[in-house]
């Protein structure tokens, strides 16, 4: 599959991006520690029917780290669509912290999309137990105490976001290889990044674009209660638990991830 690599200078930051195929453009958006690689195996898939583009949010994978000026993950999008040309996406797709963004960009700039994709979704303003609280802990306490590669081994051994990816060699590998690459820079440093006030928790009621949630039925427990939370506030939104999976849902179950959001975009996006 042809595709192309490039950098954006937008924002006041630069964007390492990549774009794939041809016809209505589609935009993949990563997880925390990870990059635009996690989205590998959809780009095939996606790239028969759709303009795929993917990019590595400011502070991960190549592109720039935030500094210490306040910026905002959705209006960087909203400028790489600038950048790109592309008035209105057919479809944004982000998992976990990528699934935040995109739902911030939604409720942003609701015109500039025609669907949303929730995969494993964080909600901003979500109130996080204080067993994920105290699971995350580790990886930022040993990134400052022990060291990057130790709070990389402690970020990978979240039983809770990674169990069921250890459990297939390929997606460990992958996983591991990501993470390996993984700057560390949120784990040392003060985040800029401004959050949605109010946030999208509060607002949810407000999403009327053709939204689809999915999400592994072996998730995390907070991410399986925030899965709930966007099934119940989105009039209409449609749902496809994926079953035998965990938080990782395109890596671990591609086939199936890939088959659910496919049909879901041809049949809202003509």
């Amino acid at each position: 599959m042809a595709a192309t690599s490039d950098e954006a200078e937008i924002n006041g930051t630069r964007l390492r991006y990549r774009v794939a195929g041809t016809g209505s453009p589609i935009v993949f958006l990563h997880g925390f520690a990870l990059d635009l690689r996690m989205w590998d195996e959809q780009v095939t898939a996606f790239a028969e029917w759709y303009r795929v583009i993917r990019y590595n949010l400011r502070g991960f994978g190549g592109s720039a780290m935030p500094g210490q000026t306040a910026y905002d993950h959705a209006d960087d999008l909203r400028a790489l669509l600038d950048h790109l040309g592309i008035a209105t996406a057919a479809g944004i797709i982000g998992l976990s912290m990528g699934g935040e963004v995109a739902l911030d960009f939604a409720l942003a700039h609701p015109t500039r999309l025609r669907a949303l994709v929730l995969a494993d979704a964080i909600i901003g303003g979500y109130r996080w137990s204080a067993a994920w609280q105290a699971a995350t802990a580790p990886a930022w306490r040993a990134a400052r105490e022990s060291g990057l590669a130790t709070a990389r081994e402690r970020w990978l051994a979240h039983a809770g976001l990674f169990g069921p990816a250890h459990e297939q060699p390929r997606v460990a590998a992958d996983l591991g290889r990501m993470v390996g690459d993984y700057s560390g820079w949120h784990w040392l440093n003060r985040d800029p990044r401004q959050e949605a006030t109010p946030p999208a928790i509060e607002r949810l009621a407000q999403i009327s674009i053709p939204t689809l949630i999915v999400n592994g039925e072996r998730d995390d427990p907070d991410f399986l209660a925030q899965a709930t939370i966007l099934r119940e506030r989105i009039s209409g939104a449609r749902t496809a638990t994926l079953p035998g999976v965990g938080h990782l849902a395109n890596l671990e179950a591609p086939a199936a991830f890939n088959r659910a959001v496919i049909d879901f975009l041809g049949a809202v996006v003509p």
